[in-house]
């Protein structure tokens, strides 16, 4: 409404009576003392004689409002908002108590102040959104109740009399001066209001998508959905990043380091730097998309080189046009919205006007905020552009966008593909940026990731043959297309930037150094620019213009100069060293891991008889890491002698696929480079698609994102040692990765699952149930059982190196549990809480006690590691168990020896292990008496250890099937081979490391099939 008639609704004879309700009349004090009093005692709902309650007070703003609307004239408001600013004026009211300080500091801190701090006090979000109307009259019955909050004070014979004449005559002298300037005050009027609504969803419209230049690929989008592509990127101090962090490693979190988009939080004034293609650009659309949305701020949208091309710099009013927004705000509109401090101004790239305009551009911005202070403005320039704290005398505080995590990558691709409607191009992209690192370095800011999304679905999912081109797509759009197409004109030429940039790289990788003193940049500019017609000015000069617009090339650090990545100084110092005949020096190198790259891209750059002397010699190096590096660089040789290439296939076929461990471990030896060139799972054998999960696996701590590509693609094999490989080098990997992208996908058939830490606990809550877990080291079962959703659905568990696990009642949620294995658990003294569970199967070894393992009758398969009780195995051992099999290993039989064992007349298996006593002729008496004993498992060491114990054996033809574990294979097994009669099959397990031929044993048993194992 108009603010003449919003004046007369708020004169100063209308609310005056009814603030004065709020305060005791009489407060402490009264006069005697010349103390201040607190606010706290002064009001009637806190003070020594409370009148009112916070119901009173409500039902007094309620009046206050009341009146107002009632009043002859306009309402001020709309009538439906009524109560909603009767409430938000009694908050304030009721605010008055909280303040923290007495009256002569409210009188000194002024009705305007005062108003602002019962805002403050109150909260300042309703919690239902009011009109523009509503808002401004909520404010304006504020301030004026202000006023006469205190004109009361000045008035109370409790008052300091000296201020009291002088504070008296300047309230009244202020309310006479609000009141009218109430009345004379612009405030935002319909016309601003309905501007509004018509500009806001203009600028949410026009700012809601991302545009990649540079990209003019067939398929390829060059433009998608803000909402949906937009990433969040992470803002950081530059002075709080530590150093010799990877590019894609994020610093620690620290209060420096905040969510991009939340650098404007709390009306502040930033100037935010990042490389080419970092996301400045994006970030201003998001922040600008947002603050449209959502209405509490006015979006300015001001891309510099845009308004660079009028002179003078626009004043607000002239900001609309300058962009080419076709809407025509009411007079005054702009300046009204930034004299409230309602305004959110984004100014983009800095860098991209010439140096000299930049000085105009700061004194535009001084202006700007002088004349209109607490907006919030944004200004976004690369690194370079301008000297640290260049506007830091202004407040404006400097943060650096951060390159991108690989979780970002892995978001910026699938969003980028969910955008393109491409899903199915998304994992084969994210399995090449995990294994080829060269792309994954190249991978670091959403510029690159789109150019390489592009490409790879231009090419229907699949990177060119050699990334050469991937390169030389991305150097074309960022040292000349990218500034072409943005309006801007090139300082420099692609050619000749390529000619100064590929000798400042040929230099760095010489030297096997990533950074160069700028001084030594300027002098080799300086010897370059003879050669180098378009190149205008000195070598400064030109140098400074790489580093601000080639965005390849950037300053680290005062007086440092480096590549925004080591693949482009791979890449261009490979091209020149081709250039200038010099694939000697580099092949010189290739026993330096560090070289790899340069080589590669060498072999891309050189012609077909340069590239064929290359290989040749890699070849003649006779090491399966040059061998592999020469099968590496065929991918990036679009044409090679045929000879030349059948030979290095030749020579890799024999190391790649890996059909043993053995030769996985000697393959994995060659480094990460490896995981490019590993195959499958599609034509190997199960016995390769081991071989290369083994490569892989071994990889991971050194390699993790590539080798859990390569492990991914084998999840769903069926073979049972591939899904053990998988299983097995969990704890190589992220927990939490891992589990979700190959655990939770396995067939779990005969596959254990082991945890070993409390990141592996953790990851098992959120993958599908496992029957069979193993947990190792100290941890409780109220934290195994809190990782387990349902414990009935575990039918085996493995416990071992628990000095935690005493009382195994703690057990019985899992009543499913058929199968359970306890090693080294010291603290366990009774087995008598298992006796709950239905167990099939018991494993122990060094547990603390065995006692009550005699009451454990469900058992049919049972397990001892360690010396049993009594000198009778039906002393120790459950009677009334049907044991089917049964295994005695080290020092289980010292006392008992094997007396007693023909009670269990049901044993069909029997294993003696790693025993410490020899075993007697009664021992073996009452092993003959076992009627259905059909397989003998013996250890070797009884063999070695006890070299006639055998001879004492009594024949057991019902025996058909043996097994030798742990053979040195000079043991000597006649005797035991001619008291087994009735053998089929023998399995011989020599020990890790030992070998001997079958045929040493074979002819013992020449009845039965012998197998070396």
């Amino acid at each position: 409404m108009e603010p003449a008639v919003l004046g007369s609704k708020l004169a100063s004879g209308l609310l005056g009576p009814l603030v004065r309700k709020l305060f005791v009349q009489d407060g402490p004090g009264a006069g005697l003392v010349d103390r201040p009093v607190r606010l706290s005692a002064l009001v009637s709902f806190r003070g020594e004689k409370r009148t009112l309650g916070e119901r009173e007070v409500q039902r007094l703003a309620e009046r206050i409002v009341a009146q107002a609307v009632e009043s002859p004239g306009e309402p001020p408001f709309p009538a439906d908002e009524q109560a909603a600013v009767a409430d938000a004026l009694a908050r304030r009211l009721l605010a008055l108590g909280d303040l923290d300080m007495d009256d002569v500091q409210a009188v000194r801190l002024g009705a305007a102040e005062l108003a602002r701090q019962l805002r403050h006090r109150s909260g300042f979000l309703n919690p239902q959104p009011l009109s523009a109307d509503a808002r401004h009259f909520l404010d304006s019955a504020t301030e004026w109740a202000c006023l006469q909050i205190l004109e009361f004070f000045t008035r109370r014979s409790s008052f300091v009399a000296r201020t009291l004449v002088e504070q008296s005559r300047a309230q009244a002298e202020l309310i006479a001066k609000v009141d009218e300037l109430i009345a004379r005050t612009p405030r935002p009027d319909a016309r601003d209001t309905a501007f509004e609504r018509r500009y806001l969803p203009y600028i949410a419209d026009r700012h809601n998508h991302i545009t990649i230049y540079g990209i003019d690929l067939r398929d390829s989008p060059d433009r998608w959905p803000l909402e949906v592509a937009y990433l969040s990127l992470e803002a950081t101090a530059e002075d709080e990043r530590p150093s010799g962090l990877d590019p894609h490693e994020r610093p620690p979190a620290t209060a420096g380091r905040l969510p991009a988009e939340e650098a404007l939080a709390g009306g502040s004034r930033v100037l935010l730097r990042g490389d080419a293609g970092s996301g400045k650009t994006t970030l201003v659309q998001w922040l600008a998309v947002t603050a449209a949305r959502t209405a509490d701020r006015i979006p300015y949208v001001l891309p510099l080189r845009t308004l660079i091309r009028t002179s003078p710099l626009p004043a607000p009013a002239a900001f609309l046009t300058a962009v080419s927004c076709p809407l025509t705000p009411p007079e005054g509109w702009a300046e009204r919205v930034l004299a409230a401090g309602r305004g959110l101004v984004l100014v983009d790239g800095l860098d991209e006007i010439p140096a000299a305009e930049r000085h105009r551009t700061r004194d535009w911005l001084r202006s700007l905020l002088a004349a209109y202070p607490g907006n919030d403005v944004l200004l976004t320039s690369r690194p370079t552009a301008v000297r640290p704290d260049w506007l830091a005398e202004e407040g404006f505080r400097e943060l650096t966008l951060a390159p991108m995590r690989r979780t970002e990558v892995a978001t910026f691709v699938h969003r980028w593909h969910e955008a393109a409607r491409a899903p199915e191009y998304e994992q084969p992209l994210l399995d090449s940026l995990h294994t080829k690192r060269d792309l994954a370095r190249l991978a670091t800011n959403p510029l690159m990731c789109g150019l390489i999304c592009a490409l790879h679905r231009e090419r229907r999912g699949y990177l060119p043959t050699g990334r050469k081109e991937l390169y030389d797509a991305a150097l074309t759009m960022l040292l000349a297309r990218r500034d072409r197409e943005r309006g801007m004109g090139a300082e420099l030429g692609e050619e000749a930037q390529l000619e100064l940039l590929q000798r400042l790289a040929y230099a760095l990788v010489l030297s096997g150094r990533t950074e160069m003193d700028a001084d030594t940049a300027e002098g080799i500019v300086e010897r370059c620019l003879p050669t180098v017609a378009s190149a205008q000015g000195d070598a400064a000069t030109v140098l400074r213009t790489l580093l601000l617009r080639s965005g390849l090339l950037r300053q680290p650090a005062e007086g440092a100069v480096d590549f925004v990545h080591r693949t482009f100084q791979d890449y261009l110092g490979a091209r020149y060293a081709v250039a200038e005949g010099h694939l000697d020096v580099l092949v010189s190198h290739a026993d330096d891991t560090q070289w790899e790259d340069v080589i590669r891209m060498a072999v891309a750059h050189a012609r077909p008889r340069e590239r064929a002397s290359v290989l040749r010699r890699l070849l003649a190096g006779q090491s399966p890491r040059l061998t592999l590096l020469a099968l590496a660089c065929l991918e990036h040789a679009t044409a090679v002698e045929p000879g030349v290439r059948a030979e290095v296939e030749a020579r890799a076929a024999s190391l790649i696929p890996p059909r043993t461990a053995e030769d996985a471990r000697a393959l994995a030896e060659a480094g990460p480079l490896v995981l490019e060139l590993l195959p499958g799972p599609e034509g190997l054998t199960d016995e390769e698609a081991r071989g290369v999960t083994v490569a892989a696996s071994l990889l991971g701590e050194e390699a993790p994102e590539g080798a859990l590509a390569v492990l991914r693609r084998f999840r769903e094999h069926p073979d049972l040692d591939v899904r053990r490989q998988l299983v097995g080098t969990w704890s190589r990997f992220d927990a939490d990765v891992y589990a979700a992208e190959v655990l939770d996908h396995l067939d779990r058939t005969d596959l254990v699952l082991t945890c070993e830490s409390v990141e592996h606990r953790a990851s098992v809550a959120g993958m599908r149930p496992w029957s069979h877990l193993s947990f190792h080291g100290p941890q409780r079962i109220e934290d195994i059982l809190a990782a387990i959703p349902d414990p009935e659905t575990v039918r085996w568990l493995d416990l071992r190196d628990n000095p935690q696990l005493a009382d195994l009642g703690s057990l019985a949620p899992f009543r499913s549990l058929r199968a359970l294995t306890l090693v080294d658990c010291p603290a366990v003294q009774s087995l008598d809480g298992l006796s709950a569970l239905p167990l099939d199967d018991l494993q122990l070894s060094r547990v603390g006690s065995l006692a009550g393992l005699r009451s454990l009758e469900s058992l049919k398969h049972l397990s001892v590691g360690q010396e049993l009780p009594n000198t009778d195995l039906r002393h120790a051992l459950p009677v009334g168990a049907p044991l089917e099999g049964l295994s005695l290993g080290q020092g289980s039989t010292n006392t008992t020896g094997l007396r007693g064992l023909q009670h269990w007349t049901g044993l069909r298996s029997l294993t003696l292990g790693h025993l410490t006593s020899e075993v007697t002729a009664g021992s073996w008496a009452a092993l003959a008496e076992l009627p259905r004993l059909t397989e003998l498992n013996v250890n070797a060491h009884i063999a070695r250890a006890f070299p006639r114990c055998f001879e004492r054996m009594r024949e057991m033809p019902g025996v058909k099937v043996l097994r030798v574990t742990g053979m040195h294979g000079d043991e000597y097994l006649s005797a035991l081979a001619a008291r087994l009669p009735g053998l089929e099959r023998v399995f011989l397990h020599a020990l890790s490391g030992r070998q001997f031929p079958v045929s040493r044993y074979a002819h013992f048993f020449p009845q039965a099939e012998v197998a070396l194992l």
